[in-house]
């Protein structure tokens, strides 16, 4: 199923009870009409906990896998192809209780995306992201690199 084909004011319940986030209790909560402002919450629940009773890093990176890709696909629109590259997760503190990540896109990035696909046919952007507990600390960093092209005529 392509997520392209979901009218966009369905896109909001979709993925919210799409497997992958279903089954480890991620909520979207916060998708701006533009496509900059992300933001994904998941509570601490048995079915997301390790062994040692602190979110499961899997599931941890799940809730930040999507989402740079997504918006970016939306922002540049059908012109541009954009593909996730690589990730990197690095684990601060356990993740106990209600977590969340916050994902921006600004226009400056959209702008120097465009103008180094315009210069060299292609583009790699590495996109942050810090996953905070409810008391703002900052449990894990994940690192994203996405790779945009211009679509072939």
């Amino acid at each position: 199923m392509s997520w392209r084909k979901i009218p966009k004011h369905l896109l909001f319940k979709a993925i919210n009870v799409w497997p992958p986030f279903l089954g480890a209790g991620i909520r979207l909560t916060k998708l701006a009409p533009d496509f900059k402002h992300v933001r994904v919450e998941m509570p601490l629940t048995r079915l997301n906990t390790n062994y040692v009773g602190v979110h499961f890093g899997g599931s941890l990176y799940s809730m930040t896998d999507p989402w740079y890709m997504l918006m970016l696909i939306e922002i540049l629109g059908r012109d541009y192809v954009v593909w996730d590259k690589a990730a990197s997760i690095r684990f601060r503190k356990p993740g106990k209780g209600r977590v969340h990540a916050e994902f921006f896109i600004t226009d400056e990035l959209v702008e120097s995306i465009k103008a180094d696909v315009l210069a060299h046919g292609k583009t790699e952007r590495s996109l942050p992201v810090e996953i905070k507990n409810s008391e703002g600390t900052t449990v894990a960093e994940v690192e994203k690199t996405v790779w945009i092209s211009r679509r072939k005529s």
